[in-house]
């Protein structure tokens, strides 16, 4: 019975061998890159390389757009990360870009060269997809003890506010205040004047209450949380302090705490300084001194807001996540983040749920989805897992589009999925389930379609075959009743014909329409992949596998 498939296949484990993994976050302001050595018999894993470079990438030219010397900048970065992640034989290096690319009007454009010029994919998240990632980050690092956390990321472009308590996070936002950001749009004198000050303070905090009063009204009544912060504006701010305070800066660093009072200290301290002055501190570096006051003025509105007396650094902050949801999607941990594995699956299901999806008959068409790609495996196409789980999606989600009209509602789903924050998925991820559902009915993917056109050469592959499979899908369960009780696949070589045997629910059900159906929508499937289908109600013995002849 095609019901008993999986809706999603869990990757196998990598076994117990130590894998080297690297790990690339382009921020706004710095690119960050870290090599880890994982053991997946703990699972854990080690840091064995590290390194970044401050490119700025939030340093936009006209019309916001990424400056070409800059991306020039970013490119040879990216470059020297890659042989350092080579000379440790990293098996796979995962990069994410963030704040400036996703905002940028050439950050795509930008993204495609790299993968021309270095062959390297990079991987553009949603601020709420950063701002889970940095969770899982900073959960891997510290303890939380089941209690309620505050995570605060501070980053060149925007900052992440986080909730969670070794859970599923209770919120996740990012805002468009970052350092890079603010210095560039606000602040034209140095030392910074008193209205300038007095504006960007007010900016700030304008931004920042409607993150904080949500996070605020998910606390529960007697809860007490702790106030973590991570990346590099709270870790330098923290250095800072250390060192005025101590001497010397504690190693590691995590763990510090720097209170409210010693921030307002050192926020005055600053505003009166210029940059070169601020160069003088004792733990400031040349390029964090240009846009340390914005990112500290950041941290003292949120923890007024919040209401917290302190903050305790994280090192580990969004690589690190990277590096735990890599594992985590491929089976290594088992212990307090097994929740996060099926983020994916749990958040579509959320949007289903927001758009009222009949679920049951979603569930199906899914189902046959993914019996016919791994029927058709090694035979008509070699994708793997990854596109497995982004065409289990696309079925659930293929009908959203009827909660805003029937009428076109294929295009309706491709809108609702490209805005919905599928979280798990990156953003070109999210931009293929959303062309396949729009593409489970109507008009055949086409070059003309920009949504289909922007997609990149591979995952333009991607949806022209997969959903051709989910047409057939959402075929097989034309009346949305279950009449399809099973289905034998048969391909034919020597005569380039696809066989699809059914078998009805019902003995007596002639299933006229379904046939009807996968009659209208083969078009797509005949034309991807060279084939005649036939499709017959069974009367020969059932085949249970895939036959080929």
């Amino acid at each position: 019975m095609v019901t008993s498939v999986p809706l999603v296949k869990i990757p196998t484990p990598l076994g117990n061998k130590d894998r080297i993994l690297a790990a690339i976050d382009m921020g706004t302001n710095s690119l960050h890159l870290v090599v880890v050595k994982i053991d997946p018999s703990l699972p854990a894993f080690t840091i064995i390389d590290r390194d970044k470079e401050t490119v700025r990438l939030g340093d936009c030219g006209t019309q916001d757009n990424l400056k070409p010397e800059v991306m020039d900048r970013a490119i040879v970065t990216l470059e020297r990360f890659q042989q350092i992640a080579k000379s440790a034989n990293a098996e796979q290096i995962i990069a994410v870009a963030t704040s400036a690319v996703r905002e940028a009007p050439n950050g795509k454009e930008f993204l495609n060269r790299i993968a021309e010029e270095l062959n390297l994919s990079v991987n553009l998240i949603s601020g709420q997809e950063e701002a889970r990632r940095i969770y899982l980050g900073v959960l891997s690092a510290m303890e939380f003890n089941n209690q309620p956390n505050i995570i605060i990321d501070i980053g060149g472009g925007s900052t992440e506010l986080i909730l969670g308590d070794s859970d599923t996070p209770r919120t996740l936002s990012s805002t468009k205040v970052g350092a890079v950001r603010l210095m560039k749009e606000f602040v034209t004198t140095d030392p910074i004047s008193k209205s300038e000050f007095m504006y960007l303070q007010a900016y700030i905090r304008g931004l920042l209450e409607r993150p904080t009063e949500e996070l605020l009204a998910n606390i529960k009544q007697g809860e007490k949380p702790r106030l973590v912060g991570t990346a590099g504006t709270i870790e330098a701010l923290a250095t800072i302090n250390a060192y005025e305070k101590l001497g010397n800066i504690p190693i590691p660093l995590g763990g510090y705490q720097l209170s409210f009072a010693e921030l307002e200290e050192l926020v005055n301290k600053l505003r009166k300084l210029s940059i070169s002055e601020r160069l003088a501190i004792l733990g400031m570096s040349e390029r964090r001194a240009e846009i340390i006051l914005a990112g500290a003025l950041v941290l003292k509105e949120a923890m007024s807001l919040l209401k917290m007396k302190s903050v305790t650094v994280c090192e580990s902050s969004l690589r690190e996540g990277v590096i735990v949801d890599w594992m985590l999607n491929h089976g290594l941990i088992e212990d307090r983040l097994r929740f996060q594995s099926s983020i994916r699956q749990r958040n579509t299901l959320k949007i289903a749920q927001k758009y009222q999806v009949n679920l049951e008959y979603s569930e199906r068409v899914a189902c046959w989805a993914l019996y016919l790609f791994d029927q058709t495996l090694g035979l008509l196409h070699e994708w793997g897992c990854e596109e497995r789980e982004l065409l289990w999606s696309a079925g659930i989600l293929h009908n959203c589009g009827v909660y805003v009209s029937h009428s076109e509602h294929h295009k309706h789903s491709y809108y609702l999925i490209r805005n919905g924050e599928l979280l798990g998925y990156s953003q070109i991820e999210i931009e293929v389930i959303a062309n396949l559902a729009r593409y489970h009915r109507k008009s055949l993917p086409k070059k003309k379609h920009d949504y289909y056109q922007n997609l990149p050469k591979k995952y333009q592959q991607v949806v022209s075959q997969l959903s051709a499979l989910l047409r057939l899908a959402v075929a097989l369960d034309r009346r949305q009743k279950g009449a399809i009780a099973n289905v034998t696949c048969w391909l034919n070589k020597n005569q380039r014909q696809f066989h699809l045997w059914l078998r009805p629910a019902d003995p007596k059900d002639n299933c006229a329409l379904e046939f009807w159906s996968l009659e209208y929508k083969k078009e797509a499937f005949e034309k991807e992949f060279g084939l005649t289908l036939i499709a017959n109600l069974e009367t020969v013995p059932f085949y249970s596998n895939l036959i080929t002849k």
